[in-house]
């Protein structure tokens, strides 16, 4: 061992706030946090850098751990021939996003653990997912691997290949981050065309038996289903709506909401479904599965009024506020899919369990939930639900109230036995992006349910990261963890973000939100747009990477571009600033034509170009505040299946300056009126119309 890794030889991942990271801080691998020191330690040492990217509720990432970096053997290795460097991926997304497309474009195959070996000017050569201890399902054992990158690294000629192809991949990404002339879309009209062609995409490759889109593994797919049910209540078919699409997506949500996908007693859902039919999931818990996941079921309610759906955004709501809130304020990222050792031992039940629970109700629980003596997966079972109330009724001779009553007490109790079992692990990071979308999630909530205290949560959330995530200067920070806020928001963060406060001041009709969301638009301008359209992932200011990636495709995340495009057109059509839609045009139109060639992929860009090539229609309500008649109305409106309507609202008595001339001047109309009732004034592109005297007319001009 030289001089250079004697000094390395130490992990130091006992000084980080990543509960992934921390979960590794003592392993006998010597592992360095991503940074600067680690790399001038690889150059110094002219040995690769070994990178390891996952994050705290993976299962794989866990077994990889387990079996190779608790090996003493296995971190001798690593130690003497590699600099080693764990990344939280939820932590340093851009990060993660570089080297998995590398790993993807060598591979053709993704996915955590993801191991990657880099030059110490973080240039790839060599990667892959997890890697067995030793020879097994076709896969290289992790020993071989180091062997033999050890071997090529030592082997000049062979580490210039590499180091060749490497580079010739990143120069691939890089050009895919220019968005080459043959594709740019700027100068084309942008219609609801390739919009059409991802619905009918998605519609081909849909499961009309079970839901979903494609085979097994399936993930929730709220951004298609968003784009189905967006398609449906869309002018271009007003006349009658989509069927086919709406069909689609509700089957989707019936099944995902029935099925063990959905933790039938604590609420919220999983990562994903091992199989067809949304039986048996992975089990971890995430935050922005469950934010994203809310908005499909609310607006599928809107349109179909079924309380199904609103029952299921209600419990992934609830259990967001139970299980992840943060003390602080905020939500925590994410519970493990493990525990005791054992993925899913926390959720699955044996019919001696649940007796012991319920007794004479057991049977009619069983008979619900699917419970069977040899269970639905190895042995036991996830719960599901696959009888309904009425024919549970039925078989049992009870009525349908009563099997809802007690099919509601029986979960209950069961939710309290469960609660005594070991729980899984906790990822108590708050990362802004996550938060923006839960911020979005019970702010529209409340508009669609009514429940204040849903807006309660949205504006606890939103006055909680933009006193601990934003800097003196005005910049966001996207983590906190630990009482630390640290490292520099992305694009991921300032456009959830945008969104996020546009559904506050939309829900509250406060103006200091809709202030701040012309600071985080302003900063997508400044420090993120590309001259040719569109935002770059990271900031300019940025530390130097690889690559300076720029994506319209919607990952495990909604694309960044996507939903920056989404909000500036809402932005602009609550400010009239036509520079937010000229922004939102040259992202739709920069990302068009990959779109067109994968229109399934880009579901959030095809919903923000249904967006921009709509015709909103406005309604602003004017009358006294917290009136209970005003807050009727509201809902009322809110509550109206209208594609982009837009509900604004002004009090003729406040006489605070307002950032909408449109609310300014009819304030000003209205100024003499000793005690002013609701008048609803409807308008277009900013200007006003007549005012109509009920709720009743003006929902009538939304969906007109």
């Amino acid at each position: 061992m030289t001089g250079s890794e004697a000094g390395a030889g130490r992990n130091r991942l006992g000084e980080e706030t990543s509960p992934y990271l921390r979960q590794h801080r003592e392993n006998p691998v010597h592992w360095w946090g991503w940074g600067p020191e680690a790399f001038a330690e690889a150059g110094r040492s002219d040995r690769p850098v070994l990178l390891s990217i996952g994050y705290s509720s993976c299962h794989w990432c866990h077994v990889m751990a387990h079996e190779s970096f608790e090996d003493e053997a296995i971190a001798a290795e690593v130690n003497r021939h590699f600099v080693p460097v764990k990344v939280d991926r939820e932590e340093r997304p851009e990060v993660d996003e570089i080297y998995m497309a590398f790993v993807q474009a060598a591979t053709g195959a993704g996915g955590w653990p993801l191991t990657v070996f880099l030059a110490p000017d973080r240039t790839p050569f060599f990667g892959g997912t997890y890697f067995p201890p030793e020879d097994r399902w076709g896969r290289p054992g992790f020993p071989r691997v180091l062997a033999g990158v050890a071997a090529a690294w030592a082997d000049r000629p062979n580490r210039a290949r590499m180091l060749r192809s490497g580079e010739g991949l990143l120069e691939r990404l890089r050009a895919a981050a220019q968005i080459p002339g043959r594709l740019a879309g700027r100068g084309e009209l942008l219609t609801s065309e390739v919009a059409g062609q991802g619905v009918r995409a998605l519609l081909r490759a849909h499961d009309g038996e079970r839901g979903g889109f494609g085979p097994a593994p399936k993930f929730p797919p709220s951004r298609q289903l968003l784009l189905l049910l967006r398609w449906h209540a869309g002018e271009a078919n007003a006349a009658r709506g989509d069927s086919e699409a709406l069909g689609a997506a509700r089957l989707t949500l019936e099944r995902m909401a029935a099925g063990g996908l959905r933790d039938q007693l604590g609420g919220g859902f999983h990562r994903y479904s091992t199989d067809a039919e949304w039986l048996v999931p992975h089990f971890e818990k995430m935050l922005y599965d469950n934010a994203l996941l809310v908005p499909a079921y609310l607006e599928a309610h809107r349109i179909s009024g079924d309380p199904g759906e609103a029952e299921a955004a209600r419990a992934a709501l609830d259990w967001m506020r139970r299980e992840i809130r943060s003390p602080e304020g905020g939500f925590f990222s994410a519970l493990d899919a493990d525990s005791e050792g054992e993925e899913g031992r926390f959720y699955v039940w044996q019919p001696a369990e649940v007796e012991a629970e319920l007794g004479a109700d057991a049977p009619l629980f069983a008979a619900a939930y699917d419970l069977r003596p040899e269970g639905n997966w190895e042995g036991r079972t996830v719960l599901r639900r696959v009888a309904g109330d009425e024919a549970l009724g039925e078989r049992f001779g009870l009525p349908v109230g009563e099997v809802r009553e007690k099919l509601a007490a029986a979960r209950r109790r069961l939710l309290a036995a469960r609660a005594r079992r070991v729980r899984p692990g906790l990822d108590d990071k708050v990362l802004l992006s996550w938060n923006a979308l839960a911020i979005s999630a019970f702010a529209r909530a409340h508009r669609l349910l009514g429940e204040e205290a849903y807006l309660r949560e949205a504006q606890a959330a939103g006055t909680f990261l933009l006193d601990a995530l934003r800097r003196e200067d005005g910049r966001f920070l996207s983590v906190r963890c630990r009482g630390e806020s640290k490292l520099p928001a992305l694009l991921d963060d300032h456009a959830f973000l945008l969104d996020a406060l546009l559904d506050l001041f939309e829900s509250d009709h406060d103006e200091s939100w809709l202030a701040v969301a012309e600071e985080v638009a302003d900063l997508l301008d400044a420090r993120f747009a590309a001259p040719d359209g569109g935002f770059f992932t990271t900031p300019d200011d940025h530390e130097p990477l690889p690559v300076r990636t720029r994506n319209g495709y919607d990952g495990a995340l909604p694309s960044g571009n996507a939903v920056a495009a989404g909000a500036l057109l809402r932005l602009h059509r609550i400010t009239g600033a036509s520079a937010r839609r000229d922004a939102a045009r040259g992202t739709l139109a920069a990302f068009l034509p990959q779109a067109r060639e994968a229109p399934a992929g880009f579901a959030t860009l095809l919903t923000a170009l249904l967006r921009y090539t709509a015709e909103p229609r406005q309604i602003v309500v004017s009358g006294p505040r917290g009136a209970a008649e005003t807050e009727r109305a509201l809902s009322l409106l809110w509550r109206t299946p209208a594609a982009e309507a837009l509900v604004l609202f002004a009090d003729p008595r406040e006489t605070g300056a307002t950032r909408l001339p449109m609310l300014a001047g009819l304030r000003e109309t209205r100024r003499g009126e000793a005690e002013p009732g609701l008048l609803f004034y409807p308008c277009r592109g900013g200007t006003c119309g007549l005012p109509l005297d009920s709720a009743e007319a003006a929902r009538d001009y939304l969906t007109a």
